[in-house]
């Protein structure tokens, strides 16, 4: 069985070498985005050639989106791929952010074309610096679980790492309905130009949401749909 990786911060983001680490032993192939492209949603490349770098035998970087990703990966680098992880997102990608998350785009990708996946994030807690240690265990932990877990054809995982502190417990994994609360919509306005100025950490949590879930510590999982 292969398994692609792939992200929506780059392919030398830490977040991709965390997943990296979280999945030794199992036959992968990384078919990545080539430059940063956070926030992207399912955006895809039909008006422009998309340039293909080989690496290595397991390592493409794509000049593409998330979603790009995937589709060349199926389509052009394997025939055997069985299912796709996106990841470790910097960032939180809970409730609606599903509709502007690359990192969730892709595995979405893979529902469309028949594939299940894994979308993995990790909240961040005030610009407080991530563990990319601590990511990927709690990773490879959570992948023990979901890979032996059957999804329904169109169905995919969409997991949040919480940001743990310093002698905090040990997190559990905690299945959960996504929040359906709007993020805050606030920007600084200079001139004619207007600067996003949402604050995460401040967005509504409907009670038992992944929102909640995830900001009160523990690992959010929502299976999602296409």
């Amino acid at each position: 069985m292969t398994i692609i990786l792939t992200n929506d911060d780059g392919i030398d983001a830490p977040g991709i070498k965390a997943l990296i680490q979280a999945v030794q032993g199992q036959n992968f192939i990384i078919a990545a985005p080539r430059d940063h492209q956070s926030g992207c949603g399912h955006q895809v490349t039909t008006t422009r050639p998309i340039t293909l770098d080989k690496r290595s035998e397991k390592e493409y970087a794509i000049a593409g989106t998330p979603a790009d990703c995937v589709r060349i990966a199926i389509s052009q680098i394997s025939q055997d791929i069985k299912f796709v992880l996106s990841g470790i997102n910097a960032g939180g990608n809970l409730g609606v952010d599903a509709y502007i998350s690359g990192t969730v785009a892709a595995v979405r990708e893979a529902a469309m074309n028949g594939i299940p996946g894994i979308a993995i994030s990790h909240y961040r807690k005030a610009k407080q610096n991530f563990d990319w240690e601590i990511a990927a265990k709690l990773t490879a932990q959570v992948l023990d679980d979901l890979l032996q877990r059957p999804l329904e054809p169109g169905y995919f995982w969409n997991v949040n790492l919480p940001h743990i502190q310093p002698g905090e417990p040990e997190p559990k994994m905690v299945f959960c309905q996504p929040c359906n609360k709007a993020l805050p919509i606030n920007y600084r306005v200079d001139g004619n130009e207007l600067y996003y100025a949402g604050e995460y950490g401040k967005r509504d949590r409907t009670p038992g949401s992944d929102v909640d879930i995830c900001f009160s510590g523990d690992i959010a999982v929502t299976q999602l749909r296409v």
